[in-house]
């Protein structure tokens, strides 16, 4: 795993989905800690127009630009939908939050392909 970790975090572009709402919610932390460290960064919410400035994408189809790693931060439910989309970006890199993963969207990540991180925080392997 931690060669994984390595990898992931020499990408250079990062897609974000989760919440925004507040400076409280994960995924407004790790989006400003992963920008704080110089990646490239997009976030993705299909209830905002953007985030503190940055646009922010309804969906990771949506998103115009390669994207290396996409760090999920959403209920499993939410997380199935996203690695879907992934998949269809060829998009070979997800992470998943604590709390965003449950065993099928682990099974589908290895099934198709997917090199997936779970059970560990981007923001305290980064550091």
């Amino acid at each position: 795993m931690k060669n994984l970790v390595k990898d992931f975090l020499r990408q250079k572009k990062f897609a974000v989905a989760g919440s925004f709402r507040n400076e409280t919610k994960y995924a407004y932390k790790i989006l400003k800690t992963l920008i704080k460290k110089g990646y490239e960064v997009y976030p993705v919410n299909p209830r905002f127009s953007d985030v503190d400035g940055v646009r922010c994408y309804k969906s990771v189809s949506d998103i115009p630009f390669d994207v290396d790693v996409v760090n999920v931060v959403t209920p499993p439910p939410v997380t199935e939908t996203i690695i879907k989309e992934c998949r269809e970006k060829s998009i070979k890199r997800v992470w998943l939050q604590p709390g965003a993963e449950n065993e099928a969207a682990i099974k589908f990540c290895h099934d198709n392909n997917i090199n997936v991180i779970h059970g560990l925080c981007v923001m305290l392997e980064s550091l």
